[in-house]
Order: structure tokens, then C-alpha cells, then sequence
């Protein structure tokens, strides 16, 4: 049986993007509480009952997120133009190579507003 795991994680953080139109209000310092999910594939495995551990997911996110939690975005190495796009990019850089499993990073940045992102 394979199985989709999805683990959310939520932080509050500060930005501004510096690439939008003159006059554009996401141009001002602003802040989010940002939706952070995890999607993760593979299989059960028969004895345990379960594919991953989540605990394993919160052991590589959560410092990740310690960093993220109540700062600027722009003020992070790597996120000097932290759009939701560049945020998902940047958090699967950061897990995937720990974590081959992953195969998308989702970035919601509003109830109704997110980004998807599955690698390059």
C-alpha cells in the first residue's frame, strides 16, 4: 500500500516585496500567519502500519521554522525577495536532501491564497 502524508506547520513572520510595481501595498513591511505544509509519498510499511513517523517530519521542519517564526523574511539569507513562491522553493531546499520522500512543499500565506511547489 503506498500512502500521501501531508503535515502542516504554521509560523508569523514579517515581509515586504521588493520587486512589485511602485505603490503596490505588498511593497510595504507586512505580516503573515503563514500555512506551511509538507506532502510526502511512499509506502507502508506492513509491520509498523505507518509510512513515516511524523515525528521524523517535525525533527527536520522545526528548526526551520524556529527560523522562520517571528522574523522579516527579508532579512534571511536566501529569501531577500520572499515571495510564496521563493518561500517553498527555499523550504524544500532545505528539507529534500533529508528527506527524499517529499514531493511538494505548499505555502499559504493567506486562507486563500497558497503556492504549490514540487522541485525543479
Amino acid at each position: 500500500m503506498k500512502v500521501e502524508l501531508i503535515k502542516e506547520y504554521r509560523f508569523e513572520a514579517a515581509h515586504r516585496l521588493p520587486h512589485v510595481p511602485a505603490g503596490h501595498k505588498c511593497a510595504r513591511l507586512h505580516g503573515h500567519s503563514f500555512r506551511l505544509e509538507l506532502e510526502v509519498h511512499g509506502p507502508v510499511d506492513e509491520h509498523t502500519g505507518w509510512f513515516i513517523d511524523f515525528g521524523v517530519l517535525d525533527e527536520l521542519v522545526m528548526p526551520l521554522v524556529a527560523q522562520l517564526d517571528h522574523h522579516c523574511l527579508n532579512e534571511i539569507t536566501g529569501l531577500e525577495n520572499p515571495t510564496s513562491e521563493n518561500l517553498a522553493r527555499f523550504v524544500w531546499q532545505r528539507v529534500k536532501p533529508a528527506l527524499p520522500s517529499l514531493v511538494a512543499v505548499i505555502v499559504w500565506e493567506t486562507s486563500d491564497a497558497r503556492c504549490v511547489y514540487r522541485g525543479e
